[in-house]
């Protein structure tokens, strides 16, 4: 934001193509403002338009080339140049005259002969008017860019509250945070490539597709209420321990509805994030939990979040298996089309397969990673027993 100078002399530039009026008004302005000459349009409007313009125009209107009343339509066309307070100076006294300049956008008429007093009076008046009006201008850009700001760092630690509060069921599981990062992207890869479908496109929205990003790390937070002995298990699960399981996706539906309860009104974000934790374990054919709900009663953000979610897990090595490669993965994912999956997410995963594979690539878990997690299941197994 420039810092406006109060104490400056404002700049006058008087436009004339009479040298005789260019001294009669450069001698009865410069105590008062710095004054700049033009005796001809062209000059003034690059004079206008330059990097020091002028503060307020003073112009002829009967002038060769270009008249004063073309100059003014020029000036109040142009967006660096529009705010210029102009002043019609001439001889034209007729009413017809003067509202003409004035619905060009002229401030103000003045009628030659002039009278010295009225003139320093009428353009005193229009600085002044200048003056304030660019200062709110001022203070308006000043206000827009903080709230912008600030808004742009409420997201910032909106983003790393979810991230943080995910990371709370990722650490302890035999997944990592890469994790995160990775399924949110892929979410929204799918989301983007489905945006022109008739089937998602009042939903796939701009904002949607932003909320989507947010929220999908929150899918599995409802593990954080899952006991170890359960969670980290490398083997398979019995029947009770296979339930006790599947209730994570209700146990994060009311852990974020309990957020938002607290916050005491709906949040976009957090609506997103209810459907993605509650309903991503939900199959199309409708053999999924927990409401074993089918086809298009499945909200279509769990519907993303599910091809995401199982590409990601059969990609990544963990404790108790061997990574797939992404062809094998890809080939399981399209073999769940119209069972699993809604075909036409199975079929947009399909058109941005190598992208999936990009951000696989991109955040990859390391051998450390893997590391602190087999330490990490032998001492809470370790204290189970």
């Amino acid at each position: 934001m420039d810092t406006l100078d109060f104490n400056a002399k404002a700049t006058v530039l008087v436009v004339d193509d009479t040298p005789d009026n260019l001294a009669l008004m450069s001698a009865l302005l410069r105590d008062a403002y710095k004054v700049k000459v033009a005796n001809q349009g062209e000059k003034a409007l690059r004079i206008a338009a330059s990097t020091t313009p002028p503060d307020l125009i003073l112009l002829d209107v009967m002038m060769p080339q270009m008249d004063g009343y073309e100059v003014c339509r020029r000036l109040k066309a142009d967006p660096k140049t529009r705010d210029i307070p102009v002043i019609f100076l001439t001889a034209k006294s007729e009413v017809e005259d003067e509202q003409k300049g004035l619905a060009l956008g002229a401030a103000d008429y003045i009628v030659k002969p002039i009278s010295p007093p009225i003139v320093r009076a009428r353009v005193a008046t229009q600085l002044s008017l200048k003056a304030s009006a660019d200062f709110l201008r001022s203070k308006n850009d000043f206000l827009e860019a903080e709230v912008e700001r600030r808004t742009r760092e409420l997201e910032a630690v909106q983003d790393v509250t979810i991230l943080a509060m995910a990371s709370l069921a990722e650490t302890r599981d035999s997944e990592t945070g890469k994790h995160l990062l990775r399924t949110q992207r892929y979410v929204k890869a799918l989301a983007e490539k489905l945006r022109p479908h008739p089937r998602f496109a009042d939903f796939l929205t701009d904002q949607n597709i932003k909320l989507l990003f947010k929220s999908a790390p929150l899918h599995d937070i409802g593990k954080v209420g899952i006991p170890d002995r359960i969670l980290l298990k490398p083997g398979p699960y019995e029947p009770e321990e296979l339930e006790i399981m599947k209730s994570h996706t209700l146990l994060g539906r009311d852990a974020i509805q309990l957020a938002e309860k607290w916050l005491g009104k709906r949040v976009e974000f957090l609506t997103l994030a209810k459907e993605i934790a509650l309903y991503h374990q939900e199959r199309w054919d409708g053999s999924g939990y927990p409401e074993a709900l089918s086809g298009d009663g499945i909200p279509p953000s769990a519907r993303l979040m599910a091809v995401a979610d199982v590409y990601d897990a059969l990609i990544s090595r963990r404790v108790y298996k061997d990574a797939m490669t992404h062809a094998q993965a890809a080939e399981i994912i399209a073999e769940g089309r119209g069972s699993c999956f809604d075909p036409d997410v199975v079929d947009a995963f399909l058109g941005v397969a190598t992208e999936f594979q990009a951000i696989a690539a991109a955040y990859p878990d390391s051998d450390e990673d893997l590391q602190k997690k087999i330490e990490f299941l032998a001492q809470a197994v370790a204290v189970e027993v």
